[in-house]
């Protein structure tokens, strides 16, 4: 239960706000039970229904979740304890390879671009809140890749996106597949939005068919996929496993399929699109953070009418439109695009071939990290930082899945692969040996 602390409050958002603030203090820990709605009534003298309120309220939020006759329990990982918070400290002179930031040396100059944004006519209410170039030339891409055609939207990143086409058509208590391992900021939103996750299974070619379809049919009501350069794994869609993927969404047209498709400006692998002749509801969501900047909060989705009208209806109540600034200067900056994909994957191979070398398998086929199957993140953890190394513990990333460790390899030379291979066999010659599939 809940030991010693004792629950206080009046109102429903009153009890709510006490058991959220407890449970950022360490006070209420994940997984305790909270009293029963009519038990902590008589505690706090209201109204069962008032308890009731106050539950609803937490579990909208992502701090509880309830599990029918077991009751309400605190969630394993509430809203309020972000999987951020997990990352190690960087000593004085270690390697960090656990941040999953691109390299900034392969990031274009802003200060041209924005000059060119700000040179743009002035932006009043009641202005169409897209800029008409960029619109035009993303929907020129998605055509080129075979995506089918759909309205455009311009939201503040692909997590915003994908929170408003959540959102758009899902409840709280609802649940959504979810690749594992997948986008810790991701297994974050769901339970923040009061929405439960499937946690699907992925190898290198993407979530498997077999899992999805499982997780559809135990009452999942969205799927999200990463296209290219999943996180943490480097997955990658092939035309085979799109292909099945598709078939399986043909059974299941009412799924609500979210692509992410955050590496489409980083890697070289081609785009393999889920939603043609599969579903209703669908978005495609492409953001400029990876490969122009991060702090160009900027994602163009396409997506069907009805899905984007939600979106854009609810987004002129809140933000109104995104910034035209950042709009322009990421059209400004994609007339001339830099192209990193050749730097990332030779970086990438070569830590894969390092490690291969020490017979350790890795994954990462794309994108900016590799990951690693361990025994024992946190020794093994430990053992890299003791030589200098910081990366990321894959409980990060993490529901259901083996462990595992992530490296982002970016910024990562060929010398350091070595130097990094050979400590990480050292590393893991003092555990058991893992099996090293993702699944």
């Amino acid at each position: 239960m809940l030991g010693e602390y004792r629950i206080t409050g009046r109102r429903a958002n009153e009890i709510a706000a006490d058991v959220e603030r407890a449970v950022s203090a360490g006070q209420l820990a994940p997984g305790g039970a909270l009293p029963p709605l009519r038990e902590l009534a008589g505690e706090l003298g209201v109204n069962p229904n008032t308890v009731a309120a106050a539950y609803r309220l937490l579990r909208e939020r992502g701090v509880i979740e309830t599990a029918g006759r077991r009751g309400s329990r605190i969630r394993p990982r509430p809203a309020t304890t972000p999987r951020d918070q997990a990352r190690l400290p960087v000593p004085p002179g270690a390697r960090d390879l656990s941040d999953g930031n691109p390299d900034p040396a392969l990031l274009p100059p802003l200060g041209p671009a924005l000059a060119a944004a700000a040179a743009g006519p002035t932006v009043l209410y009641g202005d169409p809140v897209a800029e008409p170039e960029l619109l035009a030339r993303c929907r020129a891409e998605f055509r080129a890749d075979g995506v089918p055609d759909g309205e455009l939207a311009v939201c503040s990143g692909a997590l915003d996106t994908i929170a408003r086409v959540l959102s758009a058509h899902l409840r709280p208590g609802d649940t959504v597949a979810v690749e594992d391992p997948g986008w810790g900021s991701l297994l974050d939103l769901l339970p923040a939005l009061g929405l439960r996750t499937a946690p699907v299974p992925v190898d290198d070619q993407g979530p498997l068919p077999g899992p999805v379809a499982a997780a559809l049919d135990h009452g999942a009501r969205a799927l999200i996929v990463t296209s290219r350069a999943q996180n943490p794994t480097g997955a990658a869609l092939t035309p085979a496993r799109a292909a099945e993927l598709r078939a399986v969404l043909a059974e299941r047209p009412t799924t609500v399929l979210i692509e992410d498709d955050h590496g489409h400006d980083l890697i070289d692998q081609p785009f393999h699109s889920l939603a043609a002749g599969t579903v209703t509801h669908w978005t495609l969501v492409r953001s400029a953070s990876k490969a122009l900047a991060p702090d160009l909060r900027v994602a163009v989705s396409i997506g069907d009418a009805d899905t984007v009208a939600r979106v854009l209806g609810r987004q002129r109540l809140d933000a109104g439109w995104v910034s035209h600034l950042l709009q322009r200067a990421v059209l400004a900056l994609r007339r001339d695009p830099p192209d990193p994909a050749p730097v990332y994957r030779a970086r990438r191979e070569a830590l894969l071939a390092a490690l291969a070398a020490h017979g350790i398998r890795a994954h990462g086929v794309s994108g900016l990290n590799v990951w690693v199957p361990v025994p024992d993140e946190t020794a093994t953890t430990a053992a890299l930082l003791q030589r200098g190394w910081v990366t990321a513990p894959g409980s990060r990333f993490r529901l259901a899945s083996p462990p595992g460790l992530r490296i982002t390899v970016s910024t990562l030379t060929p010398t350091e692969a070595t130097t990094l291979a050979a400590d990480l066999a050292a590393a893991l010659s003092t555990t058991p040996t893992t099996d090293s599939r993702l699944t």
